[in-house]
């Protein structure tokens, strides 16, 4: 295994871990040793954040534990943010990005911020807890080409839906592309509720972003 590698493990196991000091320190060896700030948070931090996850999933995990491995992630993000390289492109895609009515979880939806920004989309995030309407709404007052949605609740993946079915009501569903994400969605939920995509990790949905917003890799 490389040191890049390793680091990465040692990342993501620091977060699983709920251990804050450690996982700001190996941060901060990433980026004194000159490795790539966005890729440490990819395959460590949020695969930190996902091991949690399924550990949620599976009941080992509980909302303390989830919120301590945020923590932990926060504190990582912190350093390596500031390092990340943002791609330069004459045309920066806006989306809009929140978590549904009814779901106050935003961990997901601020990872898939940060690196979406990163990949040089203009990103408007109006939070947690939104109302279907609002994303329309909101979207339509930022002029943008995207709107994601996020939830970790499976009360309230119904919101999804709800939000297209408004679009198709107002008649302006092909203004825009519609992605969704988080815990329980999958690809076959989002295919049923005709959302243009689905993605099961941060890293993921900026490269389904891209696509959807015409971008090609590396531009």
């Amino acid at each position: 295994m490389s040191r890049e590698k390793e680091l990465h493990q040692a990342l993501s196991d620091a977060v699983l871990d709920m251990d804050e000091d450690l996982t700001e320190e190996l941060a901060k060896q990433v980026i004194a040793e000159g490795f790539d700030a966005y890729t440490a948070i990819d395959s460590g931090l949020a695969d930190g954040m996902e091991r949690a996850g399924v550990l949620f999933e599976d009941g080992e995990y509980f909302v303390p534990e989830l919120i301590l491995c945020a923590d932990a992630m926060y504190k990582g993000l912190d350093v390596l943010k500031p390092h990340i390289k943002v791609e330069e492109q004459g045309r920066k895609p806006r989306a809009i990005i929140g978590v549904v009515e009814g779901d106050t979880h935003d961990i997901g939806k601020n990872l898939v911020r940060i690196m979406s920004e990163a990949g040089g989309f203009e990103i408007i995030d109006i939070g947690r807890d939104v109302p279907p309407g609002m994303f329309i709404d909101r979207a339509l007052e930022e002029n943008a080409e995207i709107i994601m949605i996020s939830t970790l609740m499976t009360t309230t993946m119904s919101n999804m839906a709800k939000v297209i079915e408004l679009l198709n009501e107002r008649g302006i569903r092909d203004n825009f592309k519609v992605m969704v994400g988080g815990g329980p969605i999958s690809q076959a939920y989002a295919d049923r509720i005709g959302a243009d995509g689905y993605s099961k990790n941060a890293a993921e949905a900026v490269r389904l972003a891209k696509t959807l917003a015409g971008m090609e890799e590396g531009k």
